[in-house]
């Protein structure tokens, strides 16, 4: 078995992939659209997908059972973890394009830097340096 992707499930999947395009540089994949609607994308992002569907499929999917993500509030318990050579300027960027921060670049005691923070839809992205790379 290996991990295939991750699936987000937000309001708008169109603003969504271009906050994402913007903020952290990633290219569009695979966009299903039916009768006009764009309700499930992918961003080219590495081995690992990382997927946006509509609300509409998260209430088909789990019969209106979920936790619909927030920027509101507190954070959900799962991150995003992208890596990047340049924390400080990745950063920098992704708030420029419409991240919250919620935690400035720092070395971490195992050696990586790392900064946290909060994209559109509400998911809590972690901006690190390479392992064994500060």
């Amino acid at each position: 078995m290996k991990y295939g992707y991750t699936i987000i499930y937000v309001e708008d999947v169109p603003k969504t992939l271009e906050f994402y395009e913007k903020a952290f540089g990633f290219e569009r994949g695979m966009v299903y659209e039916e009768n006009g609607v764009i309700d499930y994308a992918e961003l080219k992002s590495g081995e690992t997908t990382i997927g946006f569907a509509s609300y509409s499929l998260g209430e088909m999917n789990f019969q209106g059972k979920y936790e619909k993500i927030s920027r509101e509030g507190n954070p959900l318990g799962l991150e995003l973890v992208f890596v990047d050579e340049d924390v400080a300027r990745a950063t920098t960027h992704a708030v420029k394009n419409g991240a919250e921060l919620i935690a400035q670049p720092v070395e971490k005691p195992w050696g990586q830097t790392v900064s946290y923070v909060r994209a559109l839809e509400g998911t809590t992205i972690s901006i690190c340096s390479p392992m064994g790379t500060a």
